[in-house]
């Protein structure tokens, strides 16, 4: 079953956004949809490595997405007031080191999109001897806010999502 159907849950989200896309429930739409949502978790398994991620608490994840669509939009209203209204020479850009427990490659990728998709923050690198995050932050004023913020607010649940054994 695995060889056919390698992410039961991908398949059916497949189908039903092919449904959803194509706002029909004709037999034909089914087919192709079926046809679709089986091929396609098969032709990408060689891109997964790792194997699908398994989400052990879909409600953390809910949770942690719903706050960082928050900070989103907070963020993009913070940066646009600083580009439009602060002069140049009183913003303080800097890079910043904060250390990650957090070692789940999909946690990773998942906190990189997070992090990147918040306006003033970029993920520069995972520093390799010490395994921290390299930070730059648009306008820095308190740079502890800002590694616990990450630590807690995004870290934290995302080691709870993907890495479950390790919760403390």
């Amino acid at each position: 079953m695995k060889r056919w159907l390698p992410s039961p849950l991908m398949s059916f989200i497949l189908l039903l956004f092919w449904l959803l896309l194509n706002e029909s429930l004709e037999a034909s739409t089914w087919l192709l949809g079926i046809i679709l949502a089986i091929v396609i978790p098969v032709l990408t398994q060689p891109l997964q490595p790792l194997g699908f991620p398994r989400i052990s608490k879909p409600l953390t994840l809910f949770r942690l997405l719903w706050m960082a669509l928050i900070e989103i939009v907070r963020s993009c209203l913070n940066v646009s007031r600083l580009i439009l209204f602060t002069p140049r020479s009183k913003l303080n850009s800097q890079f910043i080191r904060i250390p990650l427990d957090i070692r789940n490659p999909y946690g990773l990728a998942m906190l990189s999109c997070l992090i990147n998709s918040t306006p003033g923050t970029v993920w520069v690198e995972i520093l390799p001897d010490t395994h921290e995050l390299a930070l730059h932050v648009f306008d820095l004023h308190d740079e502890q806010w800002w590694i616990d913020t990450i630590k807690t607010q995004y870290e934290r649940p995302l080691i709870e999502v993907f890495e479950q054994e390790k919760v403390t």
